[in-house]
């Protein structure tokens, strides 16, 4: 026997719950003002007691905190549905979330994760109940947030015309949710979530950028808060506890701890450059290896980044004025055009290469789960996808110029097979 639609209803109404603040519950023009403690309201000039004050301010600040980070999320959001839908994805969810254009990371990185697991079913809901029409067409990532936000969120609902869209047609939506409970026999919403893929907890890994501060002021402070372990083979690296959340700590925006990877701070410490050298870093962004390499140079010598990508080389810069290195040179353009016989890189002692991959072998970490390509089950075939293909040709390519520099003491080659954080001295 299945279960009556009564209990379904009641499931459903469970976890998506009425928001707490109702946009016509008063409190805009016209309203009446609150009723003084004898009972009588206030005079309409005299301004309202301290405490309703203080309660409308902070739910005030938390409808603006909700508006504009559901906002930054659609931002974030659009950019990963068009490279996930034409594969040719302009980075992580994490590298975009984590970009300087982005203000509030952590309630982003929340909405646009939790936003990608109920996609699926935003995207039947929403469109069973008529809310998706062609007028909103536009702002379609934005209605996905808001209606996740709104529904199975914090339930702030806020004053922009998509939340009022939301809240004009929730009932509906309420409806819609409750019909695709019956229909796929489930007990609640989160029934119809797919159980995809979790990514296992690791540590969190932060090094020391020893251009600003040292490793044991900083071990000193976090030490506060934190437990903090110094790493066993990458200097200057530091261990927390997985989860550790730093993004908005002083540190790291101060620019004198920079959260890396593990992986990712091997490449600058496998190619050892030596204070004075010249050095090129042929695929420079997001510039984390470059303001390494500069600081195992204790900045002395000269970098020269290159990054193809425009906007890819805003951050790459953002990246070495956090960094406080004065020795890197930024060039946005291709380093195969690079003329090895130019004069100006007759001195040019390393180069670490880091080109594109695929980022197959740490797509669990990329978030790729949570794709809607993932869910389709067309994810790339390392052996015949023409982008790997692509990819690898490319890698070839940009190693045999790399190569090519005669007075090249040490090329480092990382990323060239498949994604792996592969790091040789050739």
């Amino acid at each position: 026997m299945g279960q009556p639609a009564a209990q379904h209803q009641q499931s459903v109404q469970h976890r998506v719950t009425r928001p707490r603040h109702d946009a016509n519950s008063g409190a805009g023009r016209g309203a009446m003002p609150p009723p003084s403690k004898n009972g009588r309201h206030a005079p309409a000039g005299r301004p309202p007691p301290a405490q309703p004050r203080r309660r409308m301010a902070s739910r005030d600040a938390a409808e603006r905190a909700a508006f504009f980070a559901r906002r930054e999320a659609a931002a974030v959001l659009r950019r990963v549905l068009r490279g996930d839908a034409s594969r040719r994805a302009a980075g992580s969810i994490k590298s975009l979330v984590y970009s300087p254009s982005v203000r509030n990371k952590r309630a982003t990185f929340a909405l646009v994760c939790q936003t990608l697991k109920y996609l699926p079913i935003l995207k039947e809901v929403l469109a069973s109940s008529g809310v998706l029409t062609s007028k909103w067409k536009k702002q379609e990532e934005l209605i996905y947030v808001t209606a996740y936000d709104i529904l199975f969120g914090q339930e702030t609902a806020a004053s922009g015309s998509v939340e009022q869209l939301i809240m004009l047609h929730k009932d509906t939506i309420m409806d819609a949710l409750e019909k695709m409970c019956l229909r796929r026999k489930v007990h609640s919403v989160e029934d119809l979530v797919s159980k995809k893929s979790t990514v296992k907890p690791k540590p969190r890994f932060l090094r020391v950028n020893t251009l600003r501060t040292t490793t044991d002021s900083v071990i000193e402070e976090l030490n506060k808060i934190h437990k903090v372990d110094k790493d066993d083979v990458v200097p200057d690296m530091l261990v927390l506890l997985p989860g550790t959340d730093l993004h908005n700590h002083h540190l790291v925006t101060d620019g004198k701890v920079f959260l890396q990877g593990k992986a990712s701070c091997m490449v600058a410490v496998a190619l050892c450059p030596k204070p004075g050298w010249k050095v090129i870093d042929a695929c420079a962004a997001p510039g984390n290896k470059t303001v390494h390499l500069a600081a195992l140079m204790n900045g002395e010598g000269s970098i020269i980044a290159c990054e193809l990508n425009k906007e890819r080389t805003k951050t790459l810069q953002h990246t070495i004025q956090r960094s406080g290195a004065n020795n890197i040179e930024t060039i946005n353009g291709d380093f195969l055009d690079i003329d090895s016989n130019d004069p100006s890189y007759a001195e040019v002692r390393a180069i670490l290469l880091d080109p594109s991959c695929s980022g197959s072998g740490i797509s669990t970490e990329r978030l790729d789960h949570l794709l809607p390509s993932h869910s389709r089950g067309d994810q790339d075939d390392a052996s015949t996808s023409s982008r790997i293909r692509k990819l690898s040709a490319f890698q070839r390519k940009a190693l045999s110029h790399a190569l090519s520099c005669k007075s090249l003491l040490y090329t480092l080659v990382s990323n060239v097979y498949m994604s792996m954080d592969n790091a040789c001295k050739i």
